[in-house]
């Protein structure tokens, strides 16, 4: 052993470079006392979050050991998080959170961002020397895997991982979950697999049941994933990654209300976490669930106020959602949570001042919140102003378009909203995505409110169709084309009924309506889904009326 090698061994404190994040004075400097006395040279003290990522962002800090609770601002669990994001603590580094309140929630939301450690205070040098002398003892000892994975030369991690095993089995547990990573991370599924399977078959590790099952859902394996993350998550009810896991398999599965419930209950446990919330409300907005995600919208708003997550969209998001709700709907609550959109919005325009796009887009949805609440002269005054910048653009992005599509829908301009829908259509033929918001938006131009009770009527009539019931399930299809006339499936739904009918009784009366259903999509695009459907079925109608 080299004499540098005894003395680092001695003094492992000694070469490393300390940050120390406190709010009270007198806590800052007991720590640096405490480092000193344990070995430590090179500490640094800052009283929050500012000074705190400012240093990290311009110097390499080895420890930080950071208070939760920090006062008004930024806590220790934003700082981990911008820390994190923002790729200023190497993997080397060690992070350890150091907090007088042991809450649950504290605990799950920092968790969310991998602390090394805790420490609860009060702390004292005995204590300190222990835990975080053996934290940085084994950090030494890993020092040259983590290195290479700093540089992203995982093959070189993956042979140092596999040399270091048999030499440093005290360090066993640790070489095998980031084997495993490695293997994941570099597309070898079969050797990630591998790694969690020997892992398994000496002991039940909730880390290695994970690894595995996220194998299982990269090899389209999704009902073996699903059922072992279900397995997981009741042995380990707070193992917050396997629920994010276990609703992205279903996902997959395409169960999205399933993945929905299972991102509730996550949310339950750690309800701090902003990301896992945004997921939440896109989920429930894709699911209709429109209370549910202005619920997780208000919480990702909130949650982003010190987050470096922070955005305009989720703002933006929670106000639209808002307005789905309150839109046609006079009662109290509906007035509550217009005024809220409005709030929200206005907000919204001074966090993100910088960004023109931004007050244009919120104009956009205060158009249709006061056109929801029958204040026809504010919306149009409003919209005024936003079709003429939206005339000066350059371009139109296609999430404006759409939403400006939306509000024109509401204020009963249909022909200039399908007219922009169109312009962005032919903009973005290559875009599936863009396209399919497109056709959704050409269906069903109503409230949200309106299209759940199109949709059940449209699963009415298939229902009734499929019993044989024809005369009921025209009933129902006829019900949900008084609320979306335009309406492409409900539409020739209807014409498949008529046509069957025809069969029965050949009353020319039945194929006049079909061709009423038909003419109302004669204007259908060719990348519209129903397209080649609405051309089978135009053209089966002109074999039984030739």
């Amino acid at each position: 052993m080299k004499p540098s090698d005894r003395k680092d061994a001695v003094n492992p404190f000694g070469k490393l470079t300390f940050l120390v994040v406190d709010d009270f004075e007198n806590f800052r400097l007991s720590m640096r006392q405490m480092l000193r006395s344990c070995g430590a040279e090179k500490i640094e003290l800052v009283a929050n979050a500012t000074p705190a990522i400012q240093y990290c962002t311009y110097n390499h800090v080895d420890v930080v050991l950071c208070d939760y609770n920090l006062g008004d601002g930024k806590n220790g669990q934003h700082i981990l998080e911008e820390l994190r994001h923002k790729k200023l603590l190497k993997r080397s580094s060690l992070f350890l959170m150091v907090t007088a309140e042991t809450s649950k929630e504290m605990v799950m939301g920092a968790r969310e961002y991998q602390p090394d450690a805790y420490l609860t205070k009060p702390i004292n040098r005995a204590m300190l020397d222990q835990r975080l002398g053996n934290l940085i003892r084994q950090r030494n000892a890993l020092l040259p895997i983590t290195r290479e994975i700093d540089r992203e030369n995982y093959p070189e991690a993956i042979s140092l991982c596999l040399q270091t095993l048999p030499t440093q089995p005290r360090y066993k547990t640790w070489l095998m979950k980031t084997l495993g990573e490695l293997y994941f991370l570099v597309g070898d599924l079969a050797h990630a697999q591998k790694v969690y399977d020997e892992v398994l078959s000496q002991r039940e590790l909730s880390w290695a049941r994970l690894g595995r099952c996220k194998v299982l859902l990269a090899n389209r394996n999704f009902d073996q994933a699903v059922d072992g993350l279900k397995e997981l998550i009741q042995k380990h009810p707070d193992y917050m990654e396997a629920y994010d896991l276990q609703a992205e398999g279903l996902e997959k599965q395409g169960r999205p209300a399933q993945a929905q419930h299972i991102l509730e209950k996550a949310a339950e446990h750690s309800p701090n976490a902003l990301l896992r919330q945004k997921h939440l409300a896109e989920l429930a907005g894709t699911n209709q669930d429109i209370d549910t995600a202005s619920q997780a919208w208000r919480q990702t708003v909130s949650l982003g106020t010190y987050s470096i997550h922070d955005n305009a969209e989720h703002y933006l998001s929670l106000a639209q959602s808002l307005s789905d709700l309150s839109e046609n709907n006079p009662d109290e609550e509906a007035v509550e949570r217009s005024a809220e959109a409005l709030s929200v919005l206005t907000k919204m325009e001074k966090r993100f001042a910088d960004d023109e796009a931004i007050g244009l887009k919120s104009r956009i949805v205060q158009c249709r919140l006061h056109a929801g609440q029958g204040r026809h002269r504010e919306a149009e005054k409003l919209l005024v102003s936003v079709s003429a910048d939206i005339e000066a653009m350059e371009a139109l992005p296609p999430d404006m378009g759409l939403d400006f599509a939306k509000t024109l829908f509401r204020l009963n301009k249909a022909d200039q909203a399908r007219q922009i829908l169109a312009d962005l259509a032919a903009r973005f033929d290559d875009d599936t995505d863009t396209l399919q918001k497109i056709e959704n938006l050409l269906d069903e131009p109503v409230g949200f409110r309106q299209k759940l009770e199109a949709r059940g009527m449209n699963r009415d009539g298939i229902k009734a169709f499929e019993a044989g019931d024809l005369e009921a399930a025209v009933d129902a299809f006829n019900k949900a084309l008084s609320i979306v006339p335009d309406h492409a499936a409900l539409n020739l739904n209807l014409v498949q009924v008529l046509m069957k009918q025809y069969a029965q009784n050949r009353n020319p009366v039945l194929l006049a309506n079909c061709q009423q259903c038909l003419d109302r999509l004669s204007k259908l695009p060719e990348q519209h889904r129903q397209h080649r459907r609405y051309v089978a079925l135009s053209r089966k109608l002109k074999g039984l009326t030739a």
